[in-house]
């Protein structure tokens, strides 16, 4: 490193130091702009502890937060830069455990999830003997139209429950009280299946 970047470097620093110890007193544009200008610190940290760049923008929010919560523990005899450095590393760290941890439990595999043989397909013919699909068919239309209108909307054509209300001008909870209700008749007629 040059004289130069270390000048800049410690300008930088102090600079950073004077608008915490402004945020500190309740000075919300300093505390914006301090935020806002450290974000390519943190960015930088984050990716030297290896950090996927999809996943930079939660890391540096978690900083940003951590950052928030912890800033009347910022000792202004001391570097920012240094102290913004060990937070960003903390919770670079903490990403890379989390994610590492779902990348082992998770497997992204679509088409061998479709293809994947049901070993129960058997154990859901009906009593009837009807096709599972005919069956369902079946126990949907003898459900009262309410349940049959709150499994249309919300399981069939997915819905979210706002929409769902919108759609059928019935209340949320009406729409819940009736899914329920067709759930449990259709669990009841199917043997307890899901």
């Amino acid at each position: 490193m040059t004289g130069g970047s270390n000048d800049n470097a410690a300008r930088l620093d102090a600079e950073w130091s004077a608008m915490m110890v402004a945020a500190q007193a309740g000075d919300r544009a300093a505390y914006e702009r301090l935020l806002r200008s450290s974000m390519p610190l943190i960015r930088r940290v984050a990716r030297h502890q290896g950090v996927q760049v999809d996943r930079l923008d939660d890391v540096i929010q978690d900083v940003l937060i951590t950052v928030h919560r912890a800033r009347q523990t910022y000792d202004p005899t001391r570097s920012f830069s240094a102290w913004l450095g060990v937070i960003a590393r903390r919770r670079a760290i903490d990403s890379l455990r989390r994610n590492g941890r779902q990348d082992r439990r998770e497997v992204f595999a679509p088409i061998d999830y479709e293809n994947h043989a049901d070993p129960a397909a058997d154990a859901r013919q009906t009593r009837g003997g009807e096709a599972p699909d005919d069956a369902m068919m079946a126990a949907l239309d003898r459900l009262p139209t309410g349940q049959r209108e709150a499994i249309e909307v919300l399981a069939l054509r997915q819905l979210s429950l706002d929409e769902a209300a919108d759609f059928t001008g019935k209340t949320k909870g009406a729409l819940k009280v009736n899914m329920h209700r067709a759930l449990k008749s259709l669990r009841a007629r199917f043997g307890g299946e899901e």
